[in-house]
Formats: C-alpha cells, sequence, structure tokens
C-alpha cells in the first residue's frame, strides 16, 4: 500500500483503499485486477498467490466508504476554476446516491471469501485514480499544447498514443459532440470514486472547459449534459482508463521484486 500511495503522491490512505484482508503471511506473488472478488480470489489460491489487488472496492470499509473520497472532486473543479462553493453544491446529489448505493451493499461477500481461504486481500483505488487523472492529463496538454484549435478526433488521436487505449475493444469514444467539434481546454476528471453527476459537468462547462474526457458516464448523465449544449464529452473507457494508473503502480511493485500477475481488466502497456 505504501508503494502505492508514493506513486500517486499520497500520504494516507483514502478510505475506498486499504487492506480489507490481512493473512500475516508475507506477499511475494499477488493477482491485481480491476474487479476482484470471490472467483478471482479462489483461482489465486489455486495457483498458489499470496495476495489479491482488487482497484474496485469490493468489500469491507472501502466499498462502504466509497463517497467519501468524492470530496477529492472538489479540488478537482478549483483547479478548473469552479468556485469552491459551486464545486461543493454541483457534487452533493450525487455523492449522496453513491452513499445510499454502498450502504446497502453486500460488504462481506468477498471480504468472507478471503478469510475462508486466508487470502490477503487489498483495495487500491483511489490512489490509482489519481495516478490516471494526472498522466493523461499530461498526455494530453503536452500533445495538443500547439493545437488551440484541436478538434475531437484530435483527442482521441492522442489519447490512443498510449498504450492502454490503443488497442481495446472498448476504447476512447465521443459521447457528447462530434469529430469535428473543437475541443477547447480539455480537462481530465478520473479520480474521485465514481462520475459526480450532470451538475458536476454542467459546473466544469461553465467555468470555461470545453471538453471533459472521463473513464465512464451514465446515459442519464450524458442525455442531460447533451441538453446543456454547452460543452462535450469523451469516454476514455473504463477498464483501459483503469489500467493506466494500475500499471504504474505494478511497475512500482515489480521494482521491489514482486511478482504480479495482471487480469479482470487490466491491459498490458506490452
Amino acid at each position: 500500500m505504501s508503494l502505492a500511495l508514493a506513486t500517486a503522491g499520497l500520504e494516507d490512505v483514502p478510505e475506498d483503499s486499504g487492506i480489507i484482508y490481512d493473512s500475516g503471511k508475507p506477499i511475494k506473488k499477488a493477482m491485481f485486477g480491476v474487479d476482484m472478488e470471490a472467483a478471482e480470489l479462489l483461482i489465486a489460491k489455486e495457483l498458489g498467490y499470496d495476495a489479491v489487488i482488487t482497484h474496485h472496492p469490493k468489500g469491507g470499509s472501502p466499498m462502504v466508504n466509497l463517497y467519501k473520497v468524492m470530496e477529492n472532486q472538489i479540488e478537482r473543479m478549483v483547479q478548473a476554476g469552479v468556485p469552491i462553493n459551486r464545486a461543493q453544491k454541483a457534487l452533493e446529489e450525487r455523492k449522496g446516491e453513491v452513499e445510499r448505493a454502498s450502504h446497502v451493499g453486500n460488504f462481506d461477500r468477498a471480504v468472507s471469501a478471503a478469510r475462508a481461504l486466508n487470502m490477503t486481500f487489498i483495495g487500491i483505488h483511489t490512489p490509482a485514480d489519481i495516478i490516471a487523472e494526472k498522466t493523461v492529463q499530461e498526455h494530453l496538454n503536452r500533445s495538443l499544447r500547439r493545437n488551440p484549435k484541436a478538434k475531437l478526433k484530435d483527442v482521441l488521436e492522442v489519447l490512443r498514443k498510449l498504450p492502454e487505449y490503443a488497442k481495446v475493444p472498448a476504447g476512447p469514444v465521443i459521447r457528447v459532440g462530434s469529430e469535428e467539434s473543437y475541443a477547447g481546454k480539455v480537462w481530465v476528471t478520473m479520480a474521485g470514486g465514481t462520475g459526480g453527476g450532470k451538475e458536476v459537468a454542467k459546473a466544469y462547462f461553465e467555468a470555461g472547459v470545453g471538453t471533459l474526457v472521463v473513464m465512464h458516464m451514465p446515459e442519464n448523465v450524458i442525455k442531460a449534459v447533451k441538453e446543456q449544449n454547452i460543452g462535450n464529452v469523451v469516454v476514455a473507457g473504463h477498464m483501459s482508463s483503469d489500467s493506466v494508473g494500475i500499471n504504474r503502480i505494478i511497475a512500482a511493485l515489480e521494482s521491489k521484486g514482486l511478482e504480479i500477475t495482471r487480469m479482470s481488466g487490466v491491459i498490458s502497456p506490452d
């Protein structure tokens, strides 16, 4: 966990991450996937792994407390020029929805499997998302800085230069706008638990963002953003975007001698 925090530039473990179950055994070999639950824990046990690392919170307090890290979206909105009071209010509705949904979930399902198998189970969510957000934003900034009239087709082309987006079944797509739409200010928002909803998107656009690049966006939010008729949305791809951050954490773990196997949605950069 400390390596993941250091790679993301964090000091404290976010509420949606942490050691979900600790077998107490040394870790030399681990499986790392986007969604790791009972089935993956059993596979890991059968194949002789010491630990399973899940990106999405799949149990315990990281699952229940997912909504708490959504506060990080306020800082990201402020960086884009959204007034802090406006950012807070824009996030309130969606944050409440996530809290209520997390509260009724089965927080013990995967944890009890890890306990029965005595398999160390770790969740690393926000650290990976922060790394992905920063990596993709810097990549877009470098590639588009000399093209003030960049269009959405240019944004897609630049994204596909990152290996995680290059050759996947569900890569970058335009959900609001068209290939010929001017991108304007391109802003990546991939951290903060989950999507902030239609009011957060509107706050970004009203603050001068022309195009939001996100991991995913549900249909009702896409519909609302189209009706707002202010900005564009590029959905970069969920597994691809998660993999951008995860791969950099895996590189840090491997540099310390750990053997890591990618699975369940983690796209190899090679």
